[in-house]
């Protein structure tokens, strides 16, 4: 008999708690995150299909951990952006400062999309990060230049 039955997860429960435990303890929390078409992040941030996020209140604004999402805005290379991320996509939270936090398990894949590009991506077509030279971010610190998509077959 299963007793979880109809129970809510605990991931947003816990992520509270440590959020608020980082906080207290002058910690900086950050938020690891599996990126797919459900997570709305910059892009240009995305590593290994992951994010790493500072969700300190002195780096985020609106922060709210809620059962299904988090949400806030932040600024991304001078940017503000509107951050949402299912709170099934949060693989992991830490303190910066000492690495002490928690791992959960990574969301289940999504179905396949519509859309060409989503297809190869979701058949497992790797898309890497391409320095293209056209614009002023520098999302990775390095040479000015914003990265772009190129399809590796």
């Amino acid at each position: 008999m299963d007793t979880d039955a109809g129970l809510p997860s605990t991931r947003p429960y816990l992520i509270r708690a440590l959020h608020e435990w980082c906080t207290d303890g002058g910690f900086t929390p950050y938020i690891v995150v599996a990126v797919d078409e459900r997570v709305q992040v910059p892009r240009e941030y995305v590593r290994d299909g992951q994010i790493v996020l500072n969700v300190g209140y002195e780096a985020t604004s609106g922060l709210q951990i809620g059962n299904d999402f988090v949400t806030f805005k932040a600024r991304f290379g001078g940017v503000a952006r509107e951050v949402v991320i299912p709170i099934d996509h949060v693989i992991a939270i830490y303190a910066r400062e000492n690495g002490q936090g928690m791992a959960f398990p990574a969301p289940a894949p999504a179905e396949p999309a519509a859309d060409p590009d989503d297809a190869l991506s979701a058949a497992g077509q790797k898309l890497h990060a391409v320095d293209t030279g056209d614009g002023p971010d520098k999302p990775s610190g390095g040479g000015g230049k914003r990265p772009a998509l190129k399809r590796i077959k």
